[in-house]
């Protein structure tokens, strides 16, 4: 994953009224936290954080420029407003060069499985332990060719090189089913119970 860097401002006003203002400016209420530090609050530019959100993924590390000096932090949760979908709200969190991190990466299926299969993903992501500058923007599970009745659990997904497994490796990833005939389901239709009819009153 590239490094991107974006200047950003504390914020000295608080509370929902100024979230509020903070974002009528075109900025992002923030908070960047850990390694022990205080909380620090800060305002990030709109257009600029949703373009690297976009073009580096939800786990992004960013360089912020702050103040004439500089923090690397994880873009650790990004709050979208659910009918508007403007960003409301990020959470930061402050990283170390070289240090290893836990992260959810989005998994992806590639390839086509054998003939007359259902597939059922079980989970969307899966989490791993990798240098904040290695991050991955998605993980890759090959499903090319393969029979109903295959499982494919967390242990047996391919990582990149450096990181390490945190889900649990019993975890269900992807199943791969017999799909229904048409008979089938035609014949679970004929057995389904009728609705009872209301009784008159």
């Amino acid at each position: 994953m590239s490094e991107v860097r974006l200047t950003v401002e504390p914020r000295t006003e608080f509370g929902k009224g100024a979230a509020r203002r903070t974002r009528r400016a075109g900025k992002i209420p923030a908070v960047l936290y850990g390694h022990g530090s205080d909380p620090r609050h800060l305002s990030l530019p709109s257009l600029e954080f949703a373009r690297i959100v976009r073009e580096h993924g939800a786990n992004a590390v960013i360089t912020l420029d702050v103040e004439n000096s500089t923090e690397l932090a994880l873009t650790k949760t990004v709050v979208v407003h659910p009918l508007r979908n403007y960003i409301e709200h990020v959470d930061l969190l402050v990283v170390k060069r070289g240090e290893k991190i836990a992260v959810d990466v989005k998994i992806v299926l590639t390839g086509t499985p054998g003939a007359s299969t259902l597939v059922n993903q079980d989970v969307d992501t899966i989490q791993i332990e990798v240098d904040a500058l290695n991050i991955p923007e998605t993980i890759e599970v090959s499903i090319e060719g393969l029979e109903a009745g295959t499982q494919i659990l967390a242990s047996q997904v391919e990582l990149p090189e450096g990181s390490t497994l945190v889900t649990d490796p019993d975890h269900l990833i992807v199943a791969v089913n017999e799909a229904p005939t048409e008979a089938s389901m035609e014949a679970g239709d004929a057995e389904a119970p009728a609705a009872e009819e209301p009784a008159a009153e």
